[in-house]
């Protein structure tokens, strides 16, 4: 297996791959390649990992730069799930928000976060404001 190698960057992302490779992996919310890429490009910090040319995980973080930072997008591909990839990835992450309040939401991995040094706080609500994607 090829060693992993961790960009800060959107450079020699093939986001048609990246997005194919998100729904067979069931981590596809209806982003079209241009949409996943205008996603990451559009915030604060990034972070991938590479398995050669191959994405195999991703995440992103929105922030105001002085306080607030929200965590959004990790995803590692799940046959390099267990191998500290994704803890990797939101340790390289945190490393560039100093002293802000990092926040995430997760539906189903609370052990995992716990595990990378979040704590459960309060009770997360969301809104979709008119169409999801919207497309108009």
């Amino acid at each position: 297996m090829a060693a992993v190698r961790y960009a800060r960057t959107c450079d020699g992302v093939d986001w048609a791959v990246l997005t194919h490779d998100l729904a067979a992996d069931r981590f596809d919310n209806g982003r079209t390649p241009a949409e996943l890429e205008r996603s990451f490009r559009a915030s604060r910090e990034v972070v991938f990992a590479f398995a050669g040319d191959r994405v195999i995980g991703k995440a992103r973080a929105l922030s105001d730069g002085v306080c607030n930072a929200y965590v959004v997008d990790l995803w590692t591909h799940s046959a390099h799930r267990r191998r500290g990839i994704g803890h990797a990835l939101l340790d390289l992450l945190c490393a560039r928000l100093p002293g802000q309040h990092v926040c995430l939401f997760t539906d189903d991995a609370p052990a995992f976060y716990a595990a990378c040094g979040f704590a459960a706080r309060g009770t997360a609500f969301e809104r979709v404001v008119g169409a999801w994607l919207d497309r108009g």
